[in-house]
């Protein structure tokens, strides 16, 4: 292979991974504390995630020689935050973790069952999934008020690169948010901690309430979030790759990554499109170079997990309004889907109203719920129709 056609597609890996890793991990720390990991649980999820889903974006690119890109689930990372930890701390967190990854791995084996995700209707999925980003893109917002000058710099960033490029803004306010969290710090400030997080095995627990309140909604929305819409960017591109085997090995990633605090280990939708197109390389049967090399950089990347946890606890507002900002493309694109219909509109207005309260009942979380009267007003609403025929 000439030189300049294997650099293209490595290059294309490499940024994939970097925007991918830096416009996301502030979303899926968030999910992580909120799940009641400490700082070291978290850091280890994080670093088990980049692993795992570095792996399956190496193995999976290479066993069928199309770009599979990887990724974790920015959406349940969300989810996670707005939910919060379940009785049982972060021990009963994990055991839901394995329940998404069994899920997964069934879904993808079992068609009935991934036919069922596939036919839940679009705008009760997008509400909830609107529902659970509204508060971290609250984010930016609270942070003006809580830190006006740090908070004002990372939006400038935010703002400015993206006029020039969109696709690069969120790692820039990412970036600009760490230094200024460097420069704020007092020497030391950021932790003595190693840069290298350790791997910490989280005995699973298992209950009800979490296997409700979390499985069920991070289930939902990896496959319906991340795992069609994945499936649906490699056939844009021409890649049809079969999807059962496909989700169900990345399901069998995930379980590899939960008992260490990995939540969910899926395709990736986002940045999929850097390593099919033809940018990343005008012949197609080289571009799973590109999404090979993603995964190894995700990989190195899982190294640094340390300073990215500590940052989040030097400065959890600014981190925050990070996260808020990676996920405002994603909430104008479920609240559109959402209410496009306006039939569907009414239900979809109570599954996201319900999913944003942050309001858990019977100790299960709001986006249980949404779905829950979401999809019992859909049912109400289409009964009432065939009635009246």
């Amino acid at each position: 292979m000439p030189r300049t056609a294997f650099f293209q597609p490595v290059s294309a890996g490499v940024l994939t991974a970097l925007v991918g890793f830096a416009s996301s991990f502030a979303v899926v720390l968030a999910g992580l504390r909120g799940a009641g990991a400490s700082e070291t649980e978290a850091a280890s999820g994080l670093f088990a995630l980049c692993v795992a889903m570095g792996l399956a974006g190496v193995i999976l690119s290479l066993a069928t020689r199309m770009p599979i890109s990887c990724a974790w689930s920015t959406p349940g990372g969300a989810l996670l935050a707005a939910t919060g930890a379940p009785k049982g701390g972060f021990s009963a967190a994990v055991g839901a973790f394995l329940i998404v990854g069994l899920a997964v791995v069934a879904a993808g084996l079992v068609r009935p069952l991934g036919r069922a995700v596939a036919a839940i209707p679009g705008s009760i999925a997008n509400a909830m999934l609107a529902g659970v980003l509204f508060g971290l893109c609250l984010a930016p917002v609270k942070a003006l008020g809580l830190e006006p000058l740090s908070a004002a710099i990372v939006l400038a960033v935010w703002i400015l690169v993206g006029r020039w490029k969109r696709l690069f803004a969120t790692p820039a306010a990412a970036i600009a948010a760490a230094v200024v969290i460097g420069l704020k710090a007092p020497t030391g400030g950021l932790g003595d901690g190693h840069v290298m997080p350790d791997l910490v095995f989280v005995t699973p627990q298992f209950s009800l309430d979490a296997a409700i309140g979390i499985a069920l909604p991070l289930f939902l929305v990896t496959m319906a979030s991340q795992n069609l819409p994945g499936l649906a960017v490699l056939a844009t591109f021409g890649f049809k790759p079969k999807p059962g085997p496909l989700v169900a090995a990345t399901g069998l990633f995930a379980l590899a990554a939960a008992p260490f605090g990995g939540h969910a280990v899926n395709l990736s939708a986002i940045t999929a499109a850097l390593c099919a197109s033809p940018d990343a390389a005008p012949d197609p049967s080289k571009r799973w170079i590109a999404a090979a090399t993603a995964g190894i950089v995700y990989i190195a990347l899982g190294l640094v997990a340390g300073i990215a946890t500590r940052l989040v606890a030097a400065s959890p507002v600014l981190i925050e309004a990070v996260a808020g900002l990676a996920l405002l493309g994603a909430f104008g694109g479920a609240l559109k889907t959402a209410l496009a219909d306006e039939e569907e509109r009414e239900a979809a207005i109570v599954a996201f109203l319900f999913a944003a309260s942050g309001q858990n009942f019977l100790h299960v979380g709001g986006a249980f719920w949404g779905l829950v009267a979401g999809g019992a007003m859909y049912a109400l609403k289409r009964l009432t129709v065939a009635k009246g025929r």
